[in-house]
């Protein structure tokens, strides 16, 4: 899979990817716009959404309401590792939702492929080529 990145204006930086473009922003503090989320948000919000197919996923197969199903995620901040040291993921279920299927529902969020790629992190590679 190949992303094309590329420098739209003042502190955007752009990813297109299959016919899709994101955009990513630094707040004002860091001399961005403000007019996206920043490429940590963005790489924090792929975690709660692959997560969240998980669910959906698990819940339409099974036929199982979704209206009222989300998820709340926390960053827990480590001030003196300068990092994120937990993601908590809380998954709301829709009323009624069955008693029987809330641990599988843990279980398919866990299938979250951005998290199993925190787990055991590919190899990174940078290189400049020539212009």
């Amino acid at each position: 899979m190949q992303i094309k990145i590329s420098f739209p204006g003042n502190k955007r930086v752009a990813a297109d990817l299959g016919g899709f473009q994101v955009v990513t922003d630094q707040p004002k503090e860091s001399g961005g716009d403000g007019s996206a989320p920043s490429p940590f948000e963005l790489f924090l919000a792929s975690i709660g959404t692959c997560a969240g197919i998980f669910v959906l996923g698990f819940c339409q197969k099974r036929g199982l309401p979704t209206e009222g199903l989300g998820i709340l995620q926390e960053a827990h901040w480590d001030d003196a590792e300068h990092r994120v040291s937990k993601v908590s993921l809380t998954i709301s279920l829709p009323k009624g939702f069955p008693e029987k299927y809330r641990d599988s529902l843990v279980s398919a969020a866990n299938l979250c492929t951005v998290k199993k790629h925190l787990a055991k992190p590919p190899e990174f590679e940078v290189a400049v080529a020539a212009s």
